[in-house]
């Protein structure tokens, strides 16, 4: 049995909670972050070798939590939060050693957690793919005055929308609560099998979108410097003109761990 711990980096208290954590699986091999291990003096792995876990523990907020599942691939991942706004994190650090020992006790008797699944997004073009998104693609450029795209947004073929922009988002479901929030668009509770695209900034008519889980958005631009930002770190530029296609991943993510209550998490955004 291997368990990964990946911590959020730089946090005393998300280290020695990895740490606490670590020596309450005494029974299993386990693994910790590099950046963790450096702070509690012991040998470390690369977040990206995750995926050679049986399971996955991130400590931290939302971010560290993406940062975990990007190096687990197909390795559920069971997140404990620190306190902050999540909407990925079920555990409080109170419960973390508790929890995080009946998921390891539950894989070791039947093979595999309890696991619930998330969507993923994956965007490609002409050479290049970005990996797996649990949150969003971001097709966009510099943003402010004078710095916009002209964007093409199609859906399944068909156009939906064209004119200038900053960019568009196209979000999970769970990536709804995030920067798709932050740019107008709507919440999308949960289980829904949709996607969600949204205008940045849009110039012209491109009201915020909600379609089919299987849709396909193609974002092309027209002229302007832009990128294609995964979760908001694996970027791959575009020399216009050039098109991001996005549709869901083959795997979604799998999440270990109680289940989070969407709507008292919602409180937290007040």
């Amino acid at each position: 049995m291997r368990v990964g711990i990946v911590a959020r980096k730089g946090s005393p208290r998300a280290a020695a909670l990895a740490g606490d954590i670590r020596a309450a699986l005494d029974d299993s091999e386990v693994w910790v972050d590099a950046a963790t291990a450096a702070a509690l003096d012991i040998d470390g792995h690369a977040a990206d070798a995750m995926a050679a876990c049986d399971l996955v523990v991130s400590v931290g907020g939302d971010g560290t939590f993406l940062f975990a599942a990007r190096g687990a691939g197909t390795t559920p991942v069971m997140g404990v939060n620190l306190g902050e706004v999540g909407f990925l994190n079920a555990t409080p650090p109170e419960r973390a050693i508790e929890v995080v020992r009946a998921e390891v006790a539950r894989l070791r008797e039947r093979g595999s957690p309890w696991t619930r699944e998330m969507p993923r997004l994956r965007a490609s073009g002409a050479g290049w793919t970005l990996p797996p998104a649990l949150n969003e693609i971001a097709v966009m450029g510099r943003r402010g005055h004078g710095r916009g795209l002209a964007v093409e947004v199609r859906v399944d073929g068909e156009l939906y929308s064209s004119g200038p922009a900053d960019g568009v988002l196209v979000a999970t479901p769970t990536g709804s609560t995030a920067y798709n929030l932050s740019e107008g668009g709507p919440l999308v509770a949960p289980g829904v099998p949709a996607t969600v695209v949204t205008g940045m900034c849009a110039a012209g008519p491109m009201p915020p979108l909600v379609v089919g889980a299987d849709s396909e958005v193609t974002v092309r631009i027209e002229a302007g410097a832009a990128a294609v930002v995964g979760d908001g770190r694996t970027t791959e530029r575009l020399d216009p003109p050039a098109a991001a296609r996005v549709r869901a991943a083959e795997e979604p993510l799998r999440v270990a761990g109680p289940p989070l209550d969407f709507y008292a998490a919602l409180e937290k955004l007040d």
